[in-house]
C-alpha cells in the first residue's frame, strides 16, 4: 500500500523518516512547514505526485486535558477547526460546504487503536495559532468539549483529503500541557527528553496498517 506521510516540522520529519517501516508499505514523507496553508497545499502536492492510498499527519500537538500529558499519543478519531467561521447558518469550526468534523478512515481508526495499549482517541482541533496561555485553552475548549488536543494542520490535510478522496488520520504526540503555566518550557522539553522515545510509535501504527482498502 502506498503511504503518505506529512509532518510539519524539520525536527518531526527527520524522527518520522529514521524509523524503520519495513519492505510492506511503500512510503513517502513530505514536509509541509507550519500552518493551514503549508499543510494544504503539502497534502495536494503528495496526493498528485504520489497518489497515496491513505495519508497519516503525523507531529506533536498541544493537551487540552488534564489526564493527557506530555509523551501520551492521541489519535484523530475526528479533527475540526477552531478557528474558522463562515457566518451563520454555519457552526464555528466549519468550513462552507464541508463537514464541521472530519472523520478519520475506519481502518486507519482501527489499525491505530491496535498498534499500541495507552493511546488517547478522539478530537483533534487546528488552527493557525501557537497556544501558550490556560486562556486560550479555555476558549478551545468552549467550543468543543470533547477536544483532546490542538494542532496547527490536521484539519487542513483533512479537509483536501476529504475533498480528493483519500482516507486520512491524524496521529499526535502530546509535546506540552497547558494547564500548568509551563506551555513553552514543557514543549522545549520534550524535544530535548522524550521527542525520540515518543516518535517510536508512528512506526508501530505503520507496520499495523491492511495491506489494503
Amino acid at each position: 500500500m502506498k503511504v503518505g506521510i506529512i509532518c510539519a516540522m524539520q525536527c518531526e520529519y527527520d524522527l518520522v523518516t529514521s524509523a524503520d517501516f519495513g519492505a510492506g508499505n511503500e512510503i513517502r514523507c513530505a514536509l509541509s512547514g507550519m500552518g493551514k496553508v503549508n499543510a494544504a497545499y503539502t497534502a495536494l502536492e503528495l496526493i498528485r505526485e504520489f497518489q497515496p492510498d491513505c495519508i497519516i499527519n503525523a507531529g506533536v500537538a498541544g493537551s487540552l486535558r488534564s489526564d493527557i500529558r506530555e509523551g501520551a499519543v492521541v489519535v484523530g478519531a475526528q479533527v475540526a477547526y477552531h478557528d474558522v467561521w463562515c457566518g451563520d447558518p454555519n457552526p464555528m469550526g466549519k468550513m462552507d460546504g464541508c463537514p464541521q468534523r472530519f472523520d478519520a478512515h475506519p481502518a486507519l481508526l482501527n489499525a491505530a487503536a491496535n498498534c499500541r495499549e495507552g493511546l488517547h482517541t478522539g478530537l483533534i482541533i487546528s488552527g493557525d495559532q501557537f497556544y501558550i496561555s490556560e486562556e486560550e485553552d479555555r476558549r478551545q475548549r468552549g467550543l468543543y468539549p470533547d477536544a483532546l488536543a490542538v494542532d496547527m494542520e490536521s484539519a487542513a490535510i483533512a479537509q483536501v483529503c476529504y475533498r480528493a478522496g483519500v482516507p486520512f488520520l491524524s496521529f499526535r504526540i502530546i509535546s506540552d500541557s497547558h494547564d500548568d503555566g509551563h506551555q513553552l518550557d514543557n514543549y522545549m522539553d520534550f524535544w530535548k527528553s522524550m521527542a525520540g522515545k515518543s516518535f517510536e510509535v508512528i512506526q508501530s501504527l505503520i507496520n499495523s496498517l491492511p495491506t489494503s482498502f
